[in-house]
């Protein structure tokens, strides 16, 4: 069990704000941090990964204090057992994959351990390449091996997937989820994408103006409209069709072929006719409406 009671002022958009939080994570499980941009969702993971030391309250993770304002703890982030995976890869470009991986070691005799990360996430043929030579889920990968070399319990995950494409995207969510079991990890993430929490979760916590305003499972909080107002989609245009009223837009996305049809205002996609069949696109359609249908 981790419990958390934190307090720490934080710099906005709207100036600044105290961040209070009060929370127990379930060992075990996988938790997705929601909210919009500067309500302290990463601050919240770098306190608990011990980058940013709070103003006041504790961490008690599994029987052991981590951070007592009182009493003057404050454990030092390589005795946290944590690993954290940004959503740079932030990879040493002069070193190989297998080096990268090597340097979180903390015994570098180990490096049974690294062949069998490698192994695990079918990195074992790419081991003497560069960064520079590996497409962004591949670097992304290598980040995460090099994370979990470390044998972290708490993973955090700081909108780790957000930079790419939708079908490596999906892979990596299925690859995490499967370490996540195998190594028996808590695994905390931050992400703005309602379709990775909904897949990865087991609880989601939305943070709005500092504080924890709800709590629960996915299904339950984010399957009504009312709590948010848009649906992305983003995928690869196949085909565009101009209809009456409008345009039909061909998107392949997460494995799945979609024929919607867009009138004037009903998609931030303002003009169709300005891009071509072969761009990967980002198309926002309103949750609920009348001028937006799936064919």
């Amino acid at each position: 069990m981790i419990d958390i009671q934190l307090s720490k002022y934080i710099h906005t958009s709207e100036g600044n704000q105290m961040l209070t939080i009060e929370m127990q994570i379930e060992t075990g499980s996988v938790v997705a941090l929601y909210g919009s941009s500067g309500v302290g969702k990463t601050t919240l993971l770098r306190m608990l990964a011990g980058l940013t030391k709070p103003d006041d309250g504790h961490i008690e993770v599994n029987g052991q204090i981590w951070f007592d304002k009182k009493k003057g703890i404050h454990v030092s982030p390589q005795k946290r057992g944590v690993g954290m995976v940004f959503q740079e890869y932030a990879l040493f470009p002069n070193m190989t994959v297998r080096q990268n991986i090597e340097y979180g070691l903390a015994d570098h005799r180990d490096k049974r351990w690294v062949d069998e990360l490698l192994e695990l996430t079918d990195l074992t043929q790419l081991a003497a390449r560069k960064p520079g030579t590996l497409s962004g889920g591949q670097q992304q990968r290598v980040a995460l091996c090099r994370t979990l070399v470390c044998k972290p319990s708490l993973l955090l995950l700081d909108e780790a997937f957000s930079s790419l494409d939708q079908a490596t995207r999906t892979r990596l969510q299925d690859e995490t989820l499967r370490l996540h079991r195998h190594f028996s990890l808590t695994t905390i993430l931050v992400s703005h994408d309602i379709e990775e929490i909904r897949k990865m979760a087991d609880v989601v916590i939305k943070i709005e103006q500092g504080k924890i305003i709800k709590k629960g499972r996915p299904a339950d909080l984010l399957s009504s409209p009312k709590q948010y107002h848009h649906l992305e989609l983003k995928g690869i245009l196949t085909k565009i069709e101009i209809v009456e009223g409008g345009s039909i837009l061909t998107i392949y996305a997460s494995d799945s072929t979609h024929r919607i049809f867009q009138d004037s205002g009903a998609s931030t996609l303002q003009n169709p006719t300005q891009c071509k069949v072969g761009d990967t696109i980002v198309i926002t359609l309103p949750y609920e409406s009348s001028s937006v249908r799936k064919l």
